[in-house]
């Protein structure tokens, strides 16, 4: 019934790293060539938490998207766009704050953990609490179906799909919508209404997940239904609701652990980061300063790559034999740690040079990178102004 689009989104609120780059961007680089993917720059939701330093985020959103480009993500195959430049994800956020239970954002478990993380910061605003259901918004508007996220942040799409689910209900009861179902069915010819409803029952009854599939199937092909008598029979399959908002499935991502230069993971909030495009002389004394096994304290000592963090930048970026090398190195004491680091730099060098080949054309003509975000805004805001007008309608807003 909709485009199986993708949304993703990112906070400016500092300098991406090396952890974006192999955690998300590299993602998005697989993801579009495969969907229709937005992608945005969440600059409302950077407020959540900078709303007393904004500056930061107007000095990081453009250096974000030069870093998205250089990363590979191609403006010619994702429309991306900054979020303020669509006002109707903040109109969808209103209207969905009527009817969401409080109780549900004060579940979601990163609501608590970033209170306890970011102490020094006074979190205890409604935009804070609220920020789960913005996001809600966000992936409602486009009528995304699929949300790229790693493990922890699936009860965000969780509770979206809820969201949705509570809307729909709410306010997709159309006045004689199950006679008005009954006589779409007819438009698909018998055989395929006779099969429609053979795969309605078996779902709504048996609850058999592969006949839901093959009547949402069925619809997409047939050619003989407007797109009302579509979205009811959509709407029919499960239940006696029209679907207005879909109902987004998490995308789960390949978990990408990008080690840090201490051996946590690599954060901002631990200043232990490379950034994407870190000067190379840069990269060279960070990696020859970062700490390694501390039974290493002469030349001579033999160590263990457990116990050093430059080991985990190996599991990245080297080959079996490189890393072959390396263990039986540092295990026997045969190599230093200055030898071992130097293909990890080597590494981070190779994978940097394309990146600050894509960023140069933009660093040198900025207005390059204003008019890509001019047209995606713009293309993102026609689909969104679509789903608005569907949401005031369903909710007896169109008043002309």
């Amino acid at each position: 019934m909709f485009a199986e689009r993708v949304l993703s989104g990112m906070r400016p609120t500092g300098a991406l790293h090396l952890g974006h780059y192999h955690g998300v961007l590299k993602n998005w680089v697989r993801l579009q060539a495969e969907y229709p993917c937005f992608f945005f720059v969440a600059d409302w939701h950077a407020l959540t938490t900078h709303y007393e330093t904004p500056e930061v985020i107007q000095e990081s959103v453009w250096e974000m998207v030069i870093d998205w480009l250089a990363a590979g993500v191609d403006p010619n195959q994702a429309t991306l766009f900054i979020q303020s430049r669509v006002p109707e994800h903040s109109e969808l956020f209103l209207l969905l704050a009527m009817g969401t239970p409080l109780g549900w954002l004060e579940r979601v478990p990163t609501y608590k953990d970033q209170i306890e993380k970011l102490k020094e910061k006074d979190l205890q605003t409604y935009g804070f609490l609220g920020y789960p259901l913005l996001q809600a918004a966000d992936i409602l508007i486009y009528r995304a179906l699929y949300v790229p996220v790693g493990e922890d942040q699936v009860p965000h799409v969780e509770m979206t799909r809820e969201v949705a689910r509570r809307f729909n209900h709410l306010y997709g009861r159309e006045p004689g919508f199950e006679e008005k179902a009954l006589e779409a069915v007819k438009k698909l010819g018998s055989k395929r209404a006779k099969l429609y409803l053979e795969l309605r029952n078996a779902y709504q009854e048996r609850g058999e997940d592969e006949a839901l599939m093959q009547a949402q199937a069925l619809l997409q092909e047939a050619q003989s239904l407007s797109m009302g008598d579509r979205e009811r029979l959509f709407g029919y399959l499960e239940g006696a609701r029209k679907i207005i908002l879909v109902e987004p499935q998490a995308l789960l991502t390949e978990a990408a652990r990008m080690p840090g230069l201490d051996g946590q993971k690599m954060s901002k909030s631990y200043a232990n980061t490379i950034a994407i495009r870190e000067a190379p002389e840069e990269v060279i004394r960070l990696v020859r300063t970062m700490p390694t096994d501390p039974a290493r304290v002469r030349r001579t000592d033999p160590g263990n790559p457990a116990n050093c963090p430059l080991w985990q930048f190996h599991q990245v970026y080297s080959d079996q034999t490189t890393k072959d090398w390396a263990q039986k190195g540092c295990q026997s004491a045969s190599i230093g740690c200055l030898d071992c680091k130097q293909p990890v730099i080597d590494a981070i060098l190779r994978e940097q040079q394309p990146m600050f080949e894509r960023a140069q054309q933009y660093l040198d003509d900025p207005s390059l990178l204003r008019s890509i975000i001019a047209d995606g805004s713009d293309k993102a805001r026609k689909v969104a102004q679509e789903t608005m007008r569907d949401v005031r309608e369903a909710m007896g807003l169109d008043v002309d």
